[in-house]
């Protein structure tokens, strides 16, 4: 017999796991994926939404097939619930902090060249030190990132251009050159440098569209008087730097991209990397973050850890919302 929701006379109640399961349930809608998500199968899963219904005295959720979507009632209780799991994780790490204990679990995001390049060996280093901290590091390009810190998915984010969103809070970080790089028996192997003009006449290679590098080639060639990435012979758009020179070094085409992505290769000679005449080509990584959400400690320390610096304690604070509790933790230089 179908249920039906009415009113209660009782005030409305639930506990926060009861509230962590349907959240779960709202943000991956599926029964299934929540239950792994929070180690329960997809029977108590549902045993437990129906107890939270009937508790809530509305219903919360729409099946539609296996689609599930929140209903008005499980909007607003979404809304809601997000905030009190975010203060219960926030009350728990402050304790840990109070305690000396330094444990827990750091969701962040970056994009392909800090996210496959530079954070590994950073955050090795930073287990050593932090042994109880698990950081779970997600990697996508550029406008993905944004948006899933914007979302609250991830406490910040590492991109390869500076945000224009009056939300994030920007803070520079990391130096990268760009570098057009060939075959090392391309015809431009042995040269230094090439025009602008010999580029658009040569097959390329390209990031695709949202990626930080293709983003900031885009700059640098409409600076150097061409009408940026659409003034060259594009053969492919590529989702990764490692895709790209794969396709470099078959010879389909040539490619502009970070130094760092391509540092192996050109020290091995696979590949040979040139300048563009009169084009300077460097950028900055960013670290961004939502300027409305309260930094956890446990995020805090991790940012001390990436960018350590003389003046370090106020760009910190600056970055952290206003009022955020925090505890120093100990400076560690960790240059990538």
């Amino acid at each position: 017999m179908k249920k039906s929701f009415s009113p209660s006379i009782a005030s409305v109640d639930f506990d926060l796991r009861q509230l962590e399961v349907f959240c779960s349930v709202v943000k991956l809608g599926s029964f299934s994926k929540a239950g792994q998500a929070v180690h329960l199968a997809q029977a108590s899963v549902s045993e437990r939404i129906a107890t939270l219904e009937n508790m809530v005295g509305a219903k919360l959720l729409d099946r539609m097939g296996r689609a599930v979507a929140p209903t008005k009632a499980g909007e607003l209780l979404y809304r809601h619930g997000l905030r009190l799991l975010e203060l219960k994780e926030k009350a728990s790490h402050e304790i840990q902090d109070f305690l000396g204990v330094k444990q827990g679990e750091i969701h962040i995001g970056a994009s392909t060249i800090p996210g496959e390049y530079i954070l590994p060996m950073v955050i090795g280093r930073f287990a050593k030190e932090y042994p109880l901290i698990r950081v779970v590091l997600t990697v996508a390009d550029s406008e993905a990132i944004q948006t899933q810190v914007l979302q609250g998915n991830f406490e910040f984010g590492i991109i390869g251009r500076r945000s224009s969103t009056k939300k994030l809070v920007t803070h520079q970080l990391w130096e990268d050159d760009l570098v057009l790089v060939v075959p090392s028996w391309h015809r431009w192997a042995a040269k230094k440098e090439v025009t602008a003009q010999e580029l658009a006449d040569e097959p390329f290679i390209s990031r695709e569209a949202g990626s930080g590098t293709l983003s900031s080639l885009e700059e640098y060639l409409q600076h150097a008087g061409v009408k940026g990435i659409s003034s060259l012979r594009v053969i492919a758009h590529l989702g990764t730097s490692t895709a790209v020179k794969e396709g470099v070094k078959a010879g389909a085409g040539v490619s502009i991209l970070s130094s760092r992505a391509v540092d192996t290769e050109l020290k091995t000679g696979m590949l040979k990397s040139l300048r563009i005449k009169g084009l300077p080509m460097s950028r900055h990584f960013y670290l961004i973050r939502d300027r409305r959400r309260t930094m956890s400690s446990l995020c805090l320390t991790l940012l001390d850890f990436l960018v350590a610096a003389p003046n370090q304690p106020e760009q910190i604070k600056r970055l952290a919302h206003a009022g955020a509790p925090r505890r120093r933790a100990r400076q560690v230089v960790a240059p990538p």
